[in-house]
């Protein structure tokens, strides 16, 4: 279902203000109907299924930013992890026929083929390996964008301190060693915290705020407030279960990638009517503070991107803020 809201026609999230600013411009419309997916599959947060909508939407929005779709982690089509130079080999038609069909079926068909593709990648930080959910990297410059995404539906003042916890070190870890890399948190939180808990709710966007302001931690973090309705529960939220990462890479320094299913063909007309059906949600952008919002995010992660390579260098991210900027300058 993620691949047909992904189709790889993207538009240009930039716009030029007046004043000469760049403003990014998140595909809401996608954010909303990706979490409307665990709702209608009813997935527990135990499979990590509500948690993996906030993946492939940045994954999405860093593609609409113009970085080369195979750099970016998870990918839009299966397999989800795997080197772009590979993908590259396999598009060009650089190898021959007999060489390249059983390759890529392979690859297509296998969930894990070590060393080349996982369902999950995880990054060396200083100290161990660190699942990470998000990423843009590529064998000639290493992992250049690294983001952790979090989810809580329920059980907030049980689950949050150790939501932030395990945030603080993972940054410290990452930052460490990648000390050039655009590392960003993203923290999904359904908004009836704000009724059952705003106690809670105050002191997670504090936490939040100052973790994106930290010379040592992340470059910038945001929270995406989710509004589904109060009738509308995922499975196992009321045990408090956490968001569903595989934290075994962390635990053991070993990298133990998830099994993955082999993807299976649906009809596109059942992909649509699937898709009218996916329950109702609601991004509450009056409630989220202008420096945890996703646009900042991304605008932010972005520019540090771009801003640290030589400008012969991810040149389609590149043209697309100067396109916004040529439109701007065409308008006035």
């Amino acid at each position: 279902m993620a691949d047909a809201m992904d189709g790889g026609d993207y538009t240009n999230p930039w716009s030029k203000r007046p004043d000469g600013t760049f403003v990014f411009e998140p595909d809401y419309g996608t954010l909303r109907r990706l979490l409307g997916v665990p709702l209608y599959l009813k997935a527990p947060t135990t499979t990590g299924v509500p948690a993996l909508a906030l993946d492939v939407w940045i994954a999405y929005e860093l593609r609409r930013a113009g970085f080369d779709p195979d750099a970016v982690w998870p990918r839009a089509t299966h397999p989800r992890i795997l080197p772009g130079p590979i993908a590259r080999l396999l598009e060009k038609d650089l190898l021959p026929a007999k060489i390249r069909d059983p390759l890529q079926a392979r690859l297509m068909k296998e969930g894990n083929v070590k060393g080349v593709t996982h369902s999950s990648a995880s990054i060396l930080g200083k100290n161990y390996l660190k699942q990470v959910d998000v990423i843009m990297t590529d064998w000639a410059t290493g992992p250049e964008l690294l983001i952790s995404t979090k989810r809580m539906d329920s059980s907030y003042g049980k689950n949050a301190p150790n939501r932030v916890e395990e945030s603080y070190g993972d940054a410290k870890n990452l930052r460490l060693r990648h000390p050039l890399a655009a590392l960003g948190f993203a923290f999904g939180l359904r908004t009836d915290i704000f009724t059952k808990e705003p106690e809670t709710a105050d002191w997670l966007l504090d936490l939040l705020a100052k973790l994106g302001r930290e010379e040592d931690a992340y470059r910038a973090t945001c929270v995406i407030l989710m509004d589904y309705g109060q009738d509308v529960t995922l499975p196992d939220d009321a045990e408090g279960s956490d968001d569903g990462e595989d934290r075994s890479a962390a635990a053991g320094l070993v990298d133990q990638p998830a099994e993955e299913e082999e993807p299976v063909e649906v009809p596109r007309s059942q992909v649509e009517q699937q898709l009218a059906e996916l329950p109702p949600v609601r991004i509450d952008h009056d409630r989220t503070p202008a420096s945890l919002s996703p646009a900042t995010f991304l605008a932010t992660l972005v520019e540090h991107v771009l801003d640290q390579t030589p400008v012969n260098m991810h040149r389609g991210a590149r043209l697309r803020r100067r396109d916004a900027a040529l439109q701007r300058a065409k308008s006035s």
